[in-house]
């Protein structure tokens, strides 16, 4: 039987807490950064005695008739577990944490960590990386059934209920693809899989991990497309003896420039404007302006990355090699979200089932 192939993939959507009682989503808020807090404890906790688990044997200063087998002493006399070694930790959590955040959430804090920890066990073992130490803003995470969306009142954002507290999705204008993504969630054509809640200086997000069929191209390993930046053209592509050009200097630079240079005028007037709420107000201006250069080069890297993408499945590439000469160009430099479009260029190939390499 064949399986369709697919991939995961993770869209951050701000949300707000959807309530018009302002002590309701005090209180609400109150309690996200109280799970934050667990969760970033739990998560230091369980990394702390899976490695402890783990380099039981090594600890030589024990006494020698001590058992060290880490399995469940009911199915193994060796054993010194009471239960399964996955299930230690989250006793471990249960056990603090009872009543005071979601099962659902301690039950994922465990899984992901655990999944953590084997992915770096061989790392720790040589010695050659330390113990991670998660910080207090990590993602609060959830599994896939603890949320349901449903359609706003407007049609063009998204509500969900998550523990009792209710959500409403901020997309904006949204020049990317989250609300195609999250229609075609409703409609049960992309599944939804564990995600996560990060508070980012008192804003919210959703991390949402979906999980997408791949599309289906007929490519070919051996025929290698090589892309490169430069200052002419923003993306250069060359692929059996054909060369492509995507975007141009005039058409990039334009609308980037008129930006920079609107900008420049309001950093100079922003010493004279009325001061009212301090530097907030005066930089507002500005700062609205640094949203919209910020927006504009994403948009670009969006479309270049589709083209590039687009090129390489017509031509059958099943390898993409990005050639880093970024770092040759200081305007590029300046002007360039270069990891930016690595990220996009990445996930757009991995969609397509092409492989990339970056030299």
């Amino acid at each position: 039987m064949n399986r369709t192939k697919t991939i995961i993939l993770t869209r951050k959507i701000q949300v707000f807490i959807d309530s018009d009682d302002k002590e309701k989503r005090v209180a609400y808020f109150k309690k996200l950064l109280e799970w934050q807090d667990i969760v970033f404890r739990g998560a230091n906790l369980v990394l702390t005695h899976q490695y402890i688990q783990e380099n039981l044997k090594d600890l030589i200063y024990l006494k020698t008739d001590i058992k060290t087998k880490l399995t469940n002493d009911e199915k193994d006399d060796e054993g010194i577990l009471i239960t399964s070694r996955i299930n230690t930790t989250y006793l471990l959590l249960s056990s603090y944490f009872k009543d005071q955040v979601p099962s659902d959430i301690l039950f994922q804090v465990n899984t992901t960590l655990i999944k953590n920890f084997q992915t770096d066990r061989l790392a720790y073992w040589k010695g050659q990386r330390s113990l991670r130490n998660y910080k207090k803003d990590m993602p609060i995470p959830f599994s896939a059934k603890a949320i349901q969306l449903r359609n706003g009142r407007n049609g063009l954002d998204f509500k969900f209920d998550l523990f009792k507290i209710p959500f409403r999705t901020y997309l904006g204008k949204d020049h990317s693809d989250k609300r195609v993504l999250l229609q075609r969630t409703l409609v049960g054509q992309i599944k939804v899989c564990a995600s996560s809640i990060k508070i980012i200086k008192n804003k919210i997000f959703l991390l949402l991990s979906l999980e997408l069929p791949q599309e289906d191209h007929i490519l070919k390993g051996h025929i290698t497309a090589e892309a490169s930046l430069s200052l002419e053209h923003p993306i250069s592509v060359l692929v059996n003896k054909d060369r492509y050009q995507i975007g141009t200097k005039e058409e990039f630079l334009y609308r980037l420039m008129a930006i920079q240079a609107a900008r420049h005028r309001l950093q100079k007037a922003s010493h004279y404007n009325k001061g009212g709420n301090g530097r907030k107000r005066k930089l507002k201006s500005l700062e609205h302006y640094n949203e919209k250069e910020k927006n504009y080069v994403d948009s670009r890297l969006h479309l270049y990355s589709r083209r590039l993408i687009d090129i390489c499945v017509k031509s059958q590439a099943g390898t993409l090699l990005l050639v880093n000469e970024y770092n040759k160009d200081e305007f590029l430099l300046r002007n360039w979200s270069y990891y930016g479009l690595i990220e996009k260029i990445k996930y757009k190939a991995k969609m397509a089932g092409i492989q990339v390499v970056i030299k």
